[in-house]
């Protein structure tokens, strides 16, 4: 029986059940001081607490779709190649703290000299317009320090976790610098200058990248503030072809919606599970102070059957199974895209909204993402 099998949601309530029951029943006869008694008092909570949170864990398993199968929660299972589709044509400079450098996963072990591998630096990105302020990572690749490209500029992406995510992540559970570093040394990926940033800068709101009124400008800070502030700071080109945006889950969700919006900042966008309506629960609020032209807009299906499409490429990378309606949402989505909109599209057979997930469809949506990306009058 599969993870998201209800016969094994049910059979694991039952054994839950069965244990809380089967405890009150006993708890009488363990009532004793003995050694035996005690142990087996612990024993039959241990028991009862395990049965307990399996079943709630496999609850909100089946909700979230976190993990579609037993494979993709043991980090087993199909490793084959991505195969991505194209959909045929119809402000000041940076306070900044070296904090390390790339590796690549399974390599054996790298150089520590940055024109070897690269640098993490962490970074805040107080913004002059929105007022808004988030830290984060930036990532210089390897030739960022080597002689021959002393005075070449890179291109840029803004990478986002999901919310409520930190920006850690997209270095310790998916490495994208490790990555990176990787397709660099294979060939597969031009030096890029990486900029790894959490979806909100108003925590603990979700924003959902809006500019939202009588509030946050979170629109605003990453299609102005942010990209100012790294042109400020460091080497990149400040033409809007050398620059995209990229994430996973509201952060793929904030980037095909900032490239929809700003072709003329984010001309290239990458989504990694990717929703393609605003989220609104709790943490988000009221995003739109009430209007419905403000909601519609968010949508990206309205957008795509109600707006001029804008020149922009984008790829949308997920599974076919286990996330949900995921699959059905993209095809709509894909299927609604004309010129001078260009998708790609990529799916795994199976996979959760975990990071797992993301992990594997991250070299080829790098990879993608690198033969999109333009430094005008130079070669990179």
């Amino acid at each position: 029986m599969g993870l998201t099998s209800h016969k094994v949601l049910a059979l694991t309530v039952l054994i839950a059940v069965v244990m809380m029951v089967g405890t009150v029943w006993l708890w009488p006869r363990l009532a004793g001081k003995s050694w035996q008694s005690v142990l087996g008092r612990i024993g039959a909570l241990l028991a009862t607490q395990l049965a307990v949170l399996a079943a709630l864990g496999l609850v909100a398993n089946n909700y979230f779709a976190f993990y579609s199968s037993w494979d993709d929660l043991l980090g087993v299972g199909d490793t084959g190649p991505v195969v991505i589709h194209n959909k045929a044509d119809a402000s000041g400079r940076l306070l900044v703290e070296t904090i390390g450098h790339a590796s690549v996963k399974g390599g054996g072990a790298m150089g520590r000299e940055p024109g070897q591998s690269g640098e993490i630096r962490k970074v805040r990105i107080d913004g002059a317009v929105s007022r808004l302020s988030t830290e984060g990572y930036v990532y210089l690749p390897p030739q960022y320090f080597q002689p021959e490209y002393a005075q070449k500029q890179f291109p840029a992406v803004i990478v986002s976790t999901g919310f409520p995510g930190i920006a850690e992540n997209l270095i310790t559970r998916f490495n994208y610098p490790g990555a990176a570093l990787k397709l660099l040394q294979e060939g597969r990926m031009q030096p890029t200058v990486m900029v790894l940033v959490r979806p909100s800068p108003a925590l603990p709101q979700d924003t959902e990248c809006e500019d939202i009124p009588n509030g946050p400008q979170s629109d605003t800070y990453f299609t102005k503030d942010v990209p100012s502030a790294i042109q400020a700071s460091f080497r990149v080109s400040s033409d809007p072809q050398a620059w995209a945006f990229m994430g996973n889950s509201t952060g793929g969700y904030c980037a095909l919606k900032l490239a929809m919006r700003h072709p003329d900042v984010f001309p290239t966008a990458v989504a990694l599970s990717a929703y393609y309506d605003a989220a609104d629960d709790p943490t988000t609020g009221d995003l739109f102070g009430g209007s419905k032209q403000r909601r519609d807009e968010a949508n990206l299906m309205w957008r795509l059957k109600n707006l001029p499409q804008p020149k922009v490429s984008v790829l949308l990378a997920g599974t076919k199974k286990g996330d949900g309606s995921y699959r059905q949402e993209t095809e709509a989505f894909v299927d609604a895209v004309q010129s001078p909109m260009k998708v790609s599209y990529s799916m795994l057979e199976n996979g959760g909204h975990n990071f797992e997930t993301w992990s594997a469809l991250l070299p080829s949506s790098l990879e993608w993402l690198s033969q999109h990306l333009k430094v005008p009058n130079q070669t990179v």
